[in-house]
């Protein structure tokens, strides 16, 4: 494989929808989706396609009569059919040169690029984003897919990520080298962008991957995985399993092979798998490696100096942005008590003005995922009227899918339910505080620390909050969603994960073990 000159990284553009030739662009992707959605697809393993009987069906959670696609169902038996390709795929695929790993990587953007619009298309139709959310949703995948392509061929070079110290008479060399085979578990909640990253992570590394997708959101999972296999990657480096979590989730965490379980979702699934793979299984000669990202109960503290107006578009965008369903969603605000009630009106105002409706009509405020997710929310908006003063929203919205409207609370206790668990709806909790110091106690008052935010005008208050505020990404007169790869690398503290900082220098050497070697000269 040719090798070429690597240009800087630079994110990928978002796409402005209010340009009529994209606008058009988006329509017609749209057109050309619906024609290719309700097929059955089939499991990858190795060269094998494996159609199974039994299907996850895929529907439209903003039309749910509408079917995505019938996506075959692996049992224990074709994860452990897959695990032995992976295994001996990776004898191969490790010995395959970084740079020429990364070529794959660069192709694979280059191709979804020119398909952005079917791939955002998909998730509209798949996930309930509207045209904006799954924009970035690719964009983002996109820049995972070159970031970590280049991520690779810098640590490939040696003595540049972790220069040595000289000693006269040995020549001492630190490369990094592929861990084996890992189980990737990604979210439905950014079914292509994360799914992506940490797919990509793994295999440009050296690693082999069983691919266990959101059973939400297989189809756009299966996407990726077909572009991969259409710019060459070997087969049996990437085994596309979609399955149950308790039979083919478990079986992998436990399997005596598995090296490592890189996983995006909730708390508790998290902590399960945690749990899993930390017992030692017959025959297994490693510790397992756990990356896990595992959600939040972020919140944005606003004091009297800053720009309310300001704070109540970074509120709104960030409680209601994908209907509240991002680990990153800022489910909660608190407000210092002398301008309160002037941005509780603000935001409430913002908030009255998002329409609910379908993603394909590029709606504000979409549906979400899925029945489960709708009645869930639904009864935190019943627990949320006895814990705080309704301001608008607080029930179902119309529509033939999972439509909530979205939900403000005021007055709000710290320790009400719905400032303290992760409802992941579009539910947002206002809490007042006394001044900015008990605003920031209130807002670290969490077993979460994902995101944050701190408006404020005051440099010394700043610094405190910076110093402070205890969370992995923080945000200082902005929304606390929106990390863009390699600006703001993410990840969180406490029960948030193991703050893997996906996007950054350090994600790589997750997926990788360092080894030194040391000659005498």
């Amino acid at each position: 494989m040719t090798t070429r000159t690597i240009p800087a990284f630079v994110n990928e553009p978002f796409t402005n929808f209010s340009l009529e030739e994209n606008k058009q662009a988006m329509l017609a992707a749209l057109a050309k989706v619906k024609q290719e959605i309700g097929k059955d697809i089939a499991l990858h393993i190795g060269k094998d396609k494996v159609m199974t009987e039994d299907k996850i069906v895929s529907i439209n959670p903003g039309n749910v009569d509408q079917v995505i696609g019938n996506v075959s169902k692996a049992t224990k038996e074709m994860a452990e059919r897959a695990m032995q390709v992976a295994l001996q795929t990776f004898e191969t695929w490790k010995k395959v040169s970084p740079r020429e790993r990364a070529e794959f990587l660069f192709k694979a953007a280059e191709l979804m690029r020119q398909r952005k619009h079917e791939f955002s298309a998909l998730l509209v139709l798949e996930s309930g984003k509207n045209w904006g959310e799954a924009d970035a949703d690719t964009a983002e995948a996109i820049d995972f897919i070159e970031y970590y392509a280049r991520e690779m061929i810098r640590l490939s070079e040696t003595n540049t990520h972790q220069p040595l110290v000289k000693i006269p008479g040995e020549d001492n060399q630190l490369s990094y080298t592929p861990l084996g085979v890992g189980v990737v578990i990604p979210p439905w909640n950014f079914p292509l962008a994360i799914c992506v990253g940490m797919t990509t992570a793994a295999v440009v590394s050296g690693n082999t991957v069983l691919l266990k997708p959101a059973s939400a959101t297989p189809v756009i999972a299966h996407k990726f995985v077909a572009l991969m296999e259409e710019v060459g990657l070997p087969a049996g480096v990437i085994n596309f399993i979609p399955g149950s979590g308790a039979e083919v989730g478990d079986y992998l965490t436990t399997h005596p092979k598995t090296r490592f379980i890189s996983f995006t979702g909730s708390k508790e699934v998290g902590l399960r798998i945690n749990k899993l793979a930390a017992e030692t299984a017959e025959g297994q000669i490693w510790i397992k490696r756990i990356v896990a990202e595992m959600g939040g109960k972020d919140g944005i503290v606003v004091d009297e100096t800053t720009d309310l107006d300001v704070a109540a578009e970074g509120i709104v965008a960030s409680a209601f942005g994908f209907q509240g369903q991002k680990c990153s969603a800022g489910s909660r605000a608190i407000i210092v008590e002398s301008v309160y009630d002037q941005l509780v009106e603000k935001v409430v105002e913002r908030t009255k003005a998002l329409k609910n409706g379908l993603p394909e009509e590029n709606c504000p405020v979409g549906p979400v995922i899925d029945k489960q997710a709708y009645n869930r929310i639904l009864e935190y908006i019943e627990i949320g009227k006895s814990e705080g003063r309704l301001l608008t929203g607080g029930g179902k919205a119309e529509g033939n899918g999972y439509y909530i409207q979205p939900t403000v609370f005021a007055d709000v206790s710290g320790k009400a339910r719905i400032m303290q668990e992760e409802i992941f709806g579009p539910v947002l909790a206002l809490a007042k505080a006394k001044n900015w110091k008990e605003a920031i106690d209130m807002y670290n008052d969490t077993e979460f620390g994902l995101t944050g935010s701190f408006y404020s005008q005051d440099e010394d208050r700043i610094a405190y909050a910076l110093e402070t505020m205890h969370c992995g990404n923080l945000y200082i007169n902005r929304k606390c969603t929106g990390a863009l790869v390699g600006v703001h690398p993410f990840g969180g503290f406490n029960m948030s994960g193991t703050d893997s900082k996906a996007g950054g220098h350090d994600y790589l050497l997750l997926f990788t073990q360092a080894k030194l070697t040391s000659r005498k000269i």
